[in-house]
């Protein structure tokens, strides 16, 4: 058995094994979520169809000709391979399901799309016994299944192709399969993708490749819903959508790559809002991805989009970096201040309110008496949770008297508590006295 190994940002590990990191999280019941889980809807042109399918980094790096119908190397990959930089895990839905499904006499292909159709069945007679066919499946010219049989009815379906096992086998050079086609998609297919996401309290972004300011809406009010009232906490990272709402990343850079939308960058700046720690922050960080993306802004414009509440890129010398790791939240109140546009500060109190819960659900609803030990051990783990942000330095000046808990009515606790964020260094004022 394989051991585990790398780093970490809480223990919560299952396999046993090294994990080393600059710093130990203690371990408890009261532990923080990992982050790095990451959700998008994609035009694919073949997968899953009408469903959320879940795509490891692992996954992403050894199958994803199976999952996806082209290598990790593809062209058509490049948008993935960016997002995958910052995440571990991918919940993915195909918009353009539903379509056709290639086939040919001798298979159909397993799921719908226009990659279908680069999929081709070669019948061969064995060497070792006349009696028999090699069944060889190619995706282009890669061979990606082979099985020796005397019949049909013994072919069993693979990766890519399910066999039509009452075919008559004859010896074919290639048989191509055809009539794959892709899907519409449309708002139908976005509002078919929120419905199923919204049982995963797992995620911590939504990439969304659109222009259309009406698929914009279908999400902004969707993530306002989510976090305002569900209590499902992430953000929506968009192209040009000026939102004013802390959970929307509001991206302003376009990507000029011939075959690609224009919001492509989308990919790359989800995979790092859905990855960064609650301890870090994006500001500065530089783009290492594999687009070429617009960042053709004077001072005056960046100082603009700041102020507009943009995500914004810039060029540094020879290196493309993100301006501030901010949302989209430019009107403040009393309820949400400037602090509020920091992504970082966004991030920490997500952790909080995500980690709280399902520290409730999972091991105080309709278990633990609500008298006064019962408030006493949630007081305790909330603080938990809280010191051990402190040890990431994620807080900051954190004492558990800022954490009470007491009884509602019968049934309810009532949680007050009061954190101060730490966020990175993102301004140098400096004042030199020259005698």
């Amino acid at each position: 058995m394989a051991l585990g190994g790398g780093t970490f940002q809480t223990q919560n590990k299952v396999l046993p094994g090294t994990y080393i990191n600059f710093i130990s999280t203690a371990t408890a019941d009261a532990a923080l979520g990992d982050r790095g889980y990451a959700a998008m809807p994609l035009e694919l042109d073949w997968g899953m169809d009408d469903g959320i399918f879940t795509v490891t980094n692992e996954d992403f790096y050894k199958n994803s000709a199976k999952i996806f119908g082209y290598a990790y190397t593809h062209e058509k990959m490049k948008g993935l391979r960016d997002l995958f930089q910052n995440i571990s895990v991918l919940y993915a839905y195909k918009l353009t399901g539903g379509g056709v499904k290639a086939s040919n006499e001798y298979a159909a292909a397993k799921y719908s799309g226009i990659r279908g159709n680069d999929l081709r069945i070669m019948i061969q007679a064995n060497v070792d016994d006349n009696a028999k066919f090699d069944v060889l499946t190619y995706l282009e010219t890669t061979v990606v299944d082979k099985q020796t049989v005397a019949q049909a009815a013994e072919l069993t379906a693979n990766d890519y192709v399910s066999f039509k096992t009452g075919a008559e086998l004859a010896i074919t050079a290639s048989t191509p399969l055809t009539g794959g086609t892709n899907n519409a998609a449309d708002g139908t297919a976005h509002q078919s993708f929120l419905n199923k996401i919204e049982s995963y309290p797992s995620i911590n972004a939504i990439g969304v490749l659109t222009t259309e300011a009406a698929i914009k809406s279908l999400y902004t009010a969707f993530v306002k819903r989510m976090r305002d009232e569900v209590g499902i906490k992430f953000q929506v990272v968009m192209l040009s959508n000026a939102a004013d709402y802390e959970g929307i990343v509001n991206l302003k850079n376009t990507v000029a790559d011939e075959g690609w939308e224009t919001a492509s960058l989308v990919y790359w700046v989800t995979g790092i809002i859905a990855g960064s720690t609650v301890n870090t922050s994006n500001t500065n960080k530089i783009y290492n991805g594999e687009f070429t993306v617009n960042v053709d802004y004077t001072q005056s414009e960046l100082e603009e989009a700041i102020r507009a509440g943009e995500f914004v890129l810039h060029q540094v010398g020879t290196e493309i970096r993100v301006l501030e790791d901010i949302n989209s939240l430019v009107t403040g109140s009393e309820e949400k201040g400037e602090v509020f546009k920091d992504n970082q500060t966004i991030r920490v109190t997500d952790q909080i309110a995500t980690d709280i819960a399902k520290l409730f659900v999972t091991k105080y609803l309709g278990t633990v008496p609500n008298n006064a030990a019962g408030r006493v051990s949630l007081w305790a783990d909330i603080v938990k949770l809280h010191e051990q942000l402190q040890d990431i330095r994620a807080i900051e000046n954190f004492s558990d008297e800022d954490v009470t808990v007491s009884q509602g009515d019968k049934k309810s606790v009532v949680i007050t508590e009061a954190v101060t964020v730490v966020n990175t260094m993102a301004k140098l004022y400096m004042t030199v006295e020259v005698a």
